[in-house]
């Protein structure tokens, strides 16, 4: 191998809260994986998505761009054509690039070839909660076959990447894993956890948000959390191989995830909101370049991490990327005098939104005359949401329009109207919401 250029494999979950872990308080117990990859590399303490859906999500850490940018900003819509990924950058530096699991940027099932976003290797399913189940995991290789692999699914996946990680120790390889758990299988709105963790977790540790908000929290937090468990499991696993084929110094392992879940708290599903609950996920990289790099307390956008990837490999960052690598940020205090002060997240499908979230502050707005699903952006957009993350960290006190936080509104405004246009998206009139009494307003819950 040439020892110059690390291996890169991306661990990627899908609707996986921040909560969850034990180094962000979670009692559990529940990644013991992760948190030891945290304190011993490089844990992305406050890492939030750029929009909290699968495909739009998705689109944004495979091209670096927002998801208005590429034109993938609701699920449904393909990644365009000839539109460079990392598989591409990586792939023309020389790597071997593989994809296992879920994709959700292709127009059909199984992926044309050209719809592949450039990985060469391909065992996936465009829709992994269609083509599968819990112990029914099908996807299609190369020449759109279907593969059904044996075991649990995010097991089956672990060993599909394992084995090509044993294939492939000569030469470096560029892997994205993305598996579908702790999502839910849709047919049926359930978390099918393995059965051994079936009924572990039932009527245990619950999120101040959700014990506040019910949602369908006692239904199914049971299930999540031994989805979430197996995935940790999964995440050693891979460990192990790598530090088992003496591969375990020249890799490079990212942990994230596309977005949150709010368990129908805030809206009649589980993400696309601009809540903690919908954005916060979930984030550390171990390997060359991170070790040791300990607490990251800037935030840090999934649209940063393209561009972290690509500069962690040595690899020249395109211009066209929106993000900047947080590689910087292990390197010295210049960087984190420059590095922005909020992050910037657009919402779809369940409306047209836009938010920004500070060290301190949440700030939202919504189109009023548009639709999620038929509309990427508006020229008018209507306040929704303020909140104050360091009195009410849980979100349960929406502050929009109360009169003696309108200052602190209008200098939010501000900084999401240069924020949207830095996405490079026009700029757009924010009306101010209606004032009320501090007296009059109520915990939120489905505001």
């Amino acid at each position: 191998m040439n020892r110059t250029q690390p291996n890169v494999i991306v661990f990627f979950t899908d609707q996986q809260r921040w909560d969850t872990t034990g180094v962000h308080g979670n009692p559990l117990n529940l990644t013991p994986n992760f948190d030891r990859m945290a304190l011993a590399g490089t844990h992305i303490a406050h890492s939030f998505t750029c929009q909290p859906v699968c495909g739009p999500a998705r689109s944004c850490l495979q091209t670096g761009l927002y998801a208005t940018t590429s034109g993938c900003y609701r699920n449904g819509i393909p990644l365009p054509e000839g539109t460079p990924t990392l598989a591409h950058h990586f792939g023309e530096a020389g790597y071997q690039t593989a994809y296992f699991g879920k994709w959700h940027l292709a127009g059909e099932e199984p992926v044309p070839e050209a719809q592949r976003g450039g990985y060469q290797h391909w065992l996936a399913s465009n829709v992994l909660e269609f083509s599968s189940d819990a112990y029914d995991t099908v996807v299609y290789n190369n020449d759109n076959e279907a593969v059904k692999l044996p075991g649990y699914r995010v097991d089956a996946l672990t060993d599909a990447a394992i084995r090509y990680i044993d294939q492939h120790q000569t030469d470096p390889f560029f892997m994205f894993i993305s598996f579908l758990e702790p999502h839910h299988q849709n047919h049926r709105d359930d978390y099918p956890a393995p059965d051994v963790y079936q009924g572990k977790y039932a009527s245990q540790w619950m999120p101040a948000d959700l014990a506040t908000l019910g949602g369908t929290a006692h239904q199914h937090l049971d299930g999540y959390y031994g989805m979430v468990r197996r995935l940790d499991d999964a995440l050693g696993r891979l460990m192990d191989a790598l530090k088992s084929l003496n591969m375990a110094e020249s890799t490079i392992i990212l942990f994230t995830s596309d977005h949150g879940s709010h368990f129908k708290t805030r809206n009649g599903e589980y993400k696309r909101s601009c809540h903690e609950s919908s954005i916060r996920v979930p984030t550390a990289i171990c390997g060359p370049g991170f070790q040791n790099g300990g607490r990251i307390t800037e935030l840090v956008s999934l649209i940063d991490i393209p561009p972290t990837l690509l500069d962690a490999a040595g690899i020249k960052v395109p211009r066209e990327m929106q993000g900047r690598s947080v590689l910087s940020l292990t390197q010295g205090s210049k960087a984190k005098a420059d590095w922005p002060r909020e992050v910037f997240i657009q919402i779809s499908e369940s409306q047209v939104g836009r938010a920004i979230r500070t060290e301190r502050w949440k700030y939202s707005v919504k189109a009023p005359d548009k639709n999620g699903w038929l509309d990427s952006r508006a020229n008018v957009y209507e306040e929704e949401f303020l909140y104050d993350l360091q009195a009410d960290p849980y979100e349960l006190t929406n502050l929009v329009g109360v009169e003696s936080f309108r200052q602190v509104a209008d200098r939010l405004k501000e900084r999401l109207v240069a924020r949207m246009i830095e996405s490079g998206e026009a700029e757009s009139q924010i009306i101010n919401a209606r004032p009320v009494d501090m007296g009059q307003r109520r915990v939120s819950l489905q505001e």
